[in-house]
């Protein structure tokens, strides 16, 4: 009896660490469940053993970059990138994760150390001549060569009391995690200092938490932001019928000192922190419930921000006014070679009308997993931006799947910057007058891409993925690089990568 109470929070805990060591969408599942090697041993000696969970998983991936590189200097589809002379960029990246975890009846802890390093990456160099970026001596997703990525106490046992605790240092990761995700895609990743407590019944499941974001640091031991509190408090249910209902309420505050809190963490965990901003975020999804729809299934959330911003120290305090939405609706063929789905999807986020005004109106947004919707090539967030997305997906056999996907990009305001994957805005890189930055008279079209990613379960513990993206300049890119000295030019990119868990 003690053994079947454990193994649900022990899959789930191992399930936690499975989804860390995907890529941007779900590969197909291995042929038969896999709890790695040292948990099969274990429990085929002795049943009681799955009171433990020892195991993890390495990732490798080469990655080629052309004409975008993603990070300042902002240089991103610029033909003639003088004085670092290119903008191209291929590197190799290894992550590698190990856990122990306990589960008791009432109790567990989970331990979790992460090495991430990379090899040949430019984006070391973020302006003239070899100046490493923050965070790595080899680049900005180096962490190394061993930290701390998640250990946590859990207290609680849902079957038998409604309320359960963690603590310690761990993922936070909500909805599809267009507001706050475990970033899993970086070679780091992205973890809290948490205090979480969680409330489940019948009619609903409510999380209520505080942390710290944790900044790396390569070759020093990761520590919190002390100048940040992210807070919140997050309910799921089922009662709306067809319907899995989220409702949020996140709260963001930084204070003076968090832009500069370790100048030594990795982009973009630190970057896009101003002087200060406490921003609040009231959102809802409403996700359909599989099959209960027939073929179709839909995705809707939105969410409203309020409170204050401040760009730097000396200037003043706006008043935070934005909001972001999204809408996806899809369809699956359940009768045909392959069971694709097609699907499509909208996705706005506000952007600052007018910079003289007392009002901030750019989308904050917060702590994302942004590689999984906005092109997989990672050039943009969702703030001050319009996309249009079409998706194919197809799984030929059940251990491939292939994935099709199609943006068009809008810049949703021009008085506006346009803002990279980590919610930094685009500027410089150019003499005055020509660049990116605030550009209210330029075309609002910035341009298209079109991605394909293919996934394959070798075996029960050996994933291979691929994919391809090509970036189409857009109007508003080829204004941004007009002046002759300069230049617009598409981007590429290519990746492969293999998980192995063991």
């Amino acid at each position: 009896m003690k053994n079947k109470k454990i193994i649900p929070l022990a899959g789930a805990l191992a399930l936690v660490i499975t989804t860390s060591a995907l890529a941007q969408y779900t590969p197909p599942p291995p042929p038969i469940p896999f709890p790695g090697f040292i948990n099969d041993y274990m429990r085929k000696q002795d049943p009681y053993l799955s009171v433990w969970d020892i195991g993890g998983s390495v990732r490798l991936r080469f990655e080629l970059k052309e004409n975008g590189l993603g990070l300042p200097p902002a240089n991103d589809f610029r033909d003639n990138t003088a004085p670092n002379g290119k903008n191209d960029n291929s590197y190799f990246s290894s992550k590698v994760l190990a856990r122990v975890a306990y589960t008791d009846k009432w109790w567990g802890f989970y331990v979790e150390g992460r090495s991430s390093e990379t090899i040949n990456d430019h984006r070391s160099n973020t302006g003239a001549g070899p100046v490493p970026a923050p965070g790595g001596n080899n680049g900005p997703e180096t962490d190394g060569p061993v930290d701390l990525h998640q250990a946590y106490l859990a207290v609680g046992n849902h079957k038998e009391f409604p309320v359960s605790l963690k603590v310690g240092r761990q993922e936070l990761s909500y909805g599809d995690e267009r507001l706050v995700g475990a970033f899993a895609w970086n070679n780091i990743g992205r973890v809290f200092d948490a205090v979480k407590v969680r409330w489940q019944n019948p009619w609903f499941a409510a999380e209520a938490f505080t942390s710290k974001l944790v900044l790396p640091d390569d070759n020093e031991f990761n520590i919190w932001n002390d100048y940040n509190v992210f807070s919140g408090l997050h309910l799921t249910t089922k009662q709306i019928p067809k319907n899995t209902a989220e409702f949020y309420f996140f709260a963001r505050n930084d204070v003076i000192g968090s832009a500069t809190a370790n100048p030594g963490a990795v982009l973009p965990f630190q970057t896009a922190a101003p002087a200060a901003r406490d921003i609040y975020t009231l959102g809802a999804r409403f996700k359909s419930n599989p099959g209960e729809l027939g073929n179709f299934d839909y995705t809707v959330e939105g969410a409203y921000q309020f409170g204050n911003w401040k760009q730097t120290v000396t200037s003043a305090r706006l008043d935070q006014e934005a909001f972001a939405a999204m809408a996806n609706i899809g369809y699956t063929f359940t009768d045909s070679f392959g069971t694709p789905r097609i699907a499509l999807e909208y996705a706005y986020g506000s952007g600052d009308s007018d910079p003289t005004d007392d009002k901030h109106e750019t989308f904050d947004n917060l702590y994302p997993t942004n590689h999984k919707f906005y092109g997989y090539m990672d050039f943009f967030s969702w703030q001050n931006l319009h996309d249009a997305r079409a998706i194919l997906s197809v799984k030929p056999t059940p251990a491939l799947s292939l994935s099709l996907e199609g943006h068009l990009f809008w810049i949703a305001d021009t008085a506006d910057n346009l803002y990279n994957a980590g919610g930094v805005a685009r500027g410089g890189g150019a003499t005055t007058g020509n660049g990116f930055g605030r550009n209210p008279t330029y075309d609002n079209f910035v341009g298209t891409e079109l991605d394909i990613v293919a996934g394959y379960a070798v075996n029960k513990f050996i994933t291979l993925e691929a994919g391809y993206g090509h970036f189409f300049v857009g109007k508003y890119i080829e204004q941004t690089w007009s002046n002759p000295a300069f230049g617009s030019k598409d981007a590429d990119w290519f990746y492969v990568q293999t998980v192995i868990r063991f």
